[in-house]
């Protein structure tokens, strides 16, 4: 039986069940990404490569992207 995942959302998002954001979860070494409100949509990522997307964002790498 499946151990059933943690999901963690950050304390910006404000409390109760109504602020729909991204959520975090950890599972086999993996990194388990999914918007509050599509809960069954989930994208798996290895730590590495989450760390390199933040540091990528933070950089402005990727914001010809929203142009």
């Amino acid at each position: 039986m499946e151990k059933p995942m943690t999901w963690r959302k950050s304390s910006f998002s404000g409390p109760g069940e109504t602020n729909d954001c991204v959520e975090l979860a950890t599972a086999d070494g993996e990194i388990r990404i999914r918007e509050s409100d599509i809960p069954a949509d989930i994208l798996t990522t290895t730590p590495g490569r989450l760390r390199t997307f933040i540091r990528a964002v933070k950089a402005g790498a990727l914001d010809h992207l929203g142009r």
